[in-house]
């Protein structure tokens, strides 16, 4: 995806759709990147717009603390997906501009998850929204409402809204949003983790490597997957809440 956004933005390169390398000059530089660069460039963009709050003042700011209070409504059900827009990595952010609406419905895009799901389908607990950069609060509640009657919420939270406002925006760029929702998305995650752990456990496969270990016993093994199976139960539950009035 970024790579596809990076390069569409510059003259003189071709991009293949579902091709890795986009050019010549591209395909020099894969070679030296270590592996799992961009993804840790990802994950340290998140940790910038989570923490940027505790690093600027405002008075618009989100405590931390506030995310898990507003967002998590039921102890297990503990798991955010996150979307970050403008998606880039910290050493390409050259990429072309966002409007601030579409900022926002990337956020809630299939495409901008930083999880294989689709929150658009699923059943929304909560949303938090944090925005960085000169955004005001009129942007924020029009886009809320924009794109709310796309949005399935449970019914007993129908306004589980969060919104941060931090005016210093990230560098090279002018806003950026970074979207944690409570979703059932994260349900078929869970379900092929369980499948493919099963997998394995019916066969004993690199058991006997952790029962050598003091303090784990096979018992361990059997709760875990009794747990996982009643996270997916409970989401199973509130899914088919979903088209109830």
């Amino acid at each position: 995806k970024i790579d596809l956004m990076v390069n569409s933005g510059k003259l003189g390169t071709t991009v293949k759709p579902k091709s890795l390398v986009t050019s010549s000059s591209g395909a020099l530089k894969k070679c030296h990147k270590k592996p799992f660069d961009a993804m840790n460039n990802i994950v340290a963009n998140l940790l910038l717009n989570l923490t940027s709050s505790a690093r600027f003042e405002g008075s618009l700011n989100m405590d931390l603390n506030e995310i898990s209070m507003n967002l998590v409504p039921f102890p297990q059900l503990h798991y955010l997906v996150s979307s970050l827009t403008p998606l880039y990595t910290l050493a390409d952010v050259n990429i072309p501009p966002r409007r601030l609406d579409q900022m926002f419905s990337d956020a809630f895009s299939k495409d901008h998850q930083l999880l294989q799901a689709d929150p658009k389908h699923s059943l929304y607990l909560a949303c938090a929204l944090m925005v960085r950069g000169n955004v005001q609060i009129s942007d924020l509640r029009r886009n809320i409402e924009r794109l709310k009657p796309s949005l399935q919420f449970v019914s007993w939270n129908q306004e589980g809204w969060k919104t941060s406002l931090c005016s210093i925006p990230p560098v090279g760029h002018s806003h950026s949003l970074l979207a944690l929702a409570n979703n059932t998305c994260v349900k078929p995650t869970f379900m092929e983790l369980k499948e493919r752990f099963m997998r394995l456990y019916k066969k004993k496969a690199h058991l006997h490597h952790y029962l050598q270990v003091e303090g784990m016993e096979e018992s361990c093994f059997t709760e875990a997957v009794s747990s996982l199976s009643a996270l997916i139960q409970e989401y199973n539950q509130l899914d088919a809440t979903k088209n109830m009035p």
